[in-house]
């Protein structure tokens, strides 16, 4: 999508186009008073106070109307330029400007405001020339907005809008709007039974449903299928921890404002865990390691809580409670690139395996002119920069550097995924850590008898599995691959009478593969199931009738097809287990 703030004139634009559709609610509400109406990523908004009234769809179709004739009409946009008492003069009777006013530091401060016919505004600008040029838009949405953002103001009125230089891509970027709410993870996982949310729960604490934690277990049994092949060992560790343990890993310090505030029990101050590094720190103390033990890789499906603030969160992508699929690599100097490359072609192999292809690596460094955040050691910091850099240099890995991206102890590497919708974020991360290791007094006893302090990398493939499970609803519209799917085979007896019994032999059937299968025996028309099946996006949909009893075949059709297939009972259970195994 396209992001308006960063194209110059499309910024312009949109600017001025908010300025045409205050003044079109001015002339339809001349009462009306206006806040700020800035432009965003994604068009522009105005926050309106109406007074009592609260807009609907029947007014936004009477803005747009105002709106195009106020472009036909062709004003130019003119700029002026007024002292702060001046401003203070013409802008009096309206609260909301006065308090922008007043908010100005200097008493002369030059303050810009423009004008297009009878409607003037504050504004540091800049605009197009001419109203004629917002001759494109389109209100998409409107809501309520405290004033100022906060919850003891009054509810101003938002409208949400976006204008484009041509109608060709006003209509191609309304097209990827409608795309973007067919393919939205939260409309997806409420129609498909994924997972839900609920107030009285808590605001982003999501709740899997019986279809959302089969995606669950299918996800987390693949991933640790894989670590275990390579050598990783799985733990369990609590999703608390004593606040010591965070001041120790120096979290405390540089995460404290991200955490969940701090219980008091029984004399001990405990804190929900935002991560789980420090936890795996203490499992490696727990026993000594001699150099010939590492690497010594430490793997966990973990649960964690970070204070996103309400407004950041969204559907499972952005939550307070998730899951990390999350890993600690204890290993000598001498192992990071041996290391460090296994972990990077864990994350191709399993991009390469579930079709994940629009993504990019970005080395995120710490910046060199703002230490304050970052663990304090210039020395450890060049180090493990120009480790990692030639790491990836020499496995022939291109990626972005990122200044001022680090975690606060040590560089990592981030795997920034393009979703089908909206803009691109992390995914997978694997960050170098000298850091954390000195400060849990970690060591391993060398060859040479002394004790050393291992390096750590922390990595996860998945990221979260929440997140990943709202990417990969997005990219496939629901429509899951065979593996993931939570009902893989539905099965429908064209006639109860008749085919019910051969309908349940072939469930009984499919039950002993272990595939998930979904029995609709209900009296209605095999062509109102039919449909119903589509609408749960099901990969097989088996249709049995006489022909079928009679020739002990599988008649089906595949999600996306209108084509019906008809094959032998176990043709049909070879195809369906060999494409789960080869997660087709």
């Amino acid at each position: 999508m396209i992001n308006f703030k960063e194209d110059e004139y499309l910024n312009k634009l949109n600017h001025s186009c908010a300025h045409m559709m205050a003044q079109a609610v001015k002339h339809l509400w001349p009462e009306a008073k206006f806040w700020v109406g800035p432009v965003i990523e994604s068009g522009f908004y105005y926050d309106i106070d109406l007074g009592d009234k609260v807009i609907n769809e029947e007014d936004i179709v009477a803005i747009e109307r105002e709106m195009k004739k106020i472009s036909k009409d062709g004003k130019r946009i003119v700029r002026h330029e007024i002292s702060k008492s001046e401003a203070l003069e013409q802008f009096k009777d309206d609260p909301y400007k006065i308090d922008l006013i007043t908010r100005m530091d200097e008493e002369n401060t030059v303050i810009s405001t423009y004008s297009q016919g009878d409607f003037t505004d504050l504004c540091r600008g800049p605009h197009v020339d001419t109203v004629k040029e917002c001759k494109y838009f389109k209100l998409i949405k409107f809501s309520g907005a405290y004033w100022k953002g906060d919850k003891n103001n009054k509810v101003l009125q938002r409208i949400y809008g976006v204008c484009f230089p041509t109608e060709e891509e006003l209509n191609l970027y309304l097209k990827e709007l409608e795309e973007a709410k067919e393919r939205d993870h939260r409309k997806l996982g409420k129609e498909l039974g994924i997972f839900m949310m609920n107030d009285l729960v808590g605001k982003g604490l999501p709740m899997y449903l019986p279809n959302g934690y089969i995606i669950w277990e299918e996800l987390e049994n693949y991933i640790k299928g894989k670590e275990k092949k390579i050598g990783y060992k799985h733990v369990l560790t609590p999703p608390l921890g004593n606040v010591e343990l965070y001041k120790t890993s120096g979290h405390w310090e540089h995460y404290k404002e991200d955490m969940f505030p701090k219980m008091e029990i029984e004399g001990e101050e405990f804190v929900l865990r935002p991560m789980n590094c420090p936890h795996h720190m203490m499992i490696y103390a727990n026993a000594i390691h001699s150099y010939r033990d590492l690497p010594i890789r430490i793997g966990e499906i973990a649960r964690d809580c970070r204070f996103e603030s309400s407004g950041s969160l969204k559907g499972i992508e952005r939550v307070r409670s998730f899951c990390q699929n999350d890993a600690h690599l204890f290993l000598t100097p001498e192992q990071i690139e041996s290391e460090f490359k296994s972990v990077v072609d864990l994350i191709l192999e399993v991009y390469q395996e579930l079709h994940i292809t629009n993504y990019h690596f970005e080395l995120s460094l710490r910046d060199p002119a703002d230490k304050k955040k970052y663990h304090q050691d210039d020395e450890m910091w060049n180090l493990a920069e120009n480790t990692l850099r030639k790491v990836l240099d020499d496995i022939g890995i291109s990626y972005i550097e990122r200044i001022g991206e680090a975690a606060f102890y040590g560089p990592k590497l981030d795997v920034q995924v393009k979703p089908a919708v909206g803009n691109e974020y992390t995914l997978s991360t694997c960050q170098l850590d000298f850091c954390l290791p000195m400060k849990f007094h970690l060591t391993y006893v060398d060859r040479d008898g002394s004790k050393k302090t291992p390096v750590v990398i922390h990595r996860a493939v998945f990221g979260t599995i929440d997140r990943f499970i709202a990417y990969y609803l997005e990219e496939t519209k629901g429509a899951l691959p065979l593996w993931l799917s939570p009902t893989q085979v539905n099965i429908l007896p064209v006639n109860n009478e008749y085919h019910l019994e051969y309908a349940n032999e072939i469930c009984q059937l499919l039950k002993k593969e272990n595939i998930r299968i979904s029995l609709d025996d209900r009296e209605e028309k095999v062509g109102y199931r039919m449909r119903e099946s589509v609408m749960k996006k099901i990969p097989y949909t088996l249709i049995l009738g006489q022909k079928e009893v009679d020739s002990h075949t599988i008649s089906y059709r595949h999600y996306g097809s209108e084509e019906t297939h008809t094959i032998s009972q176990e043709e049909f259970v070879h195809f369906i287990k060999q494409s789960i195994e080869e997660k087709k």
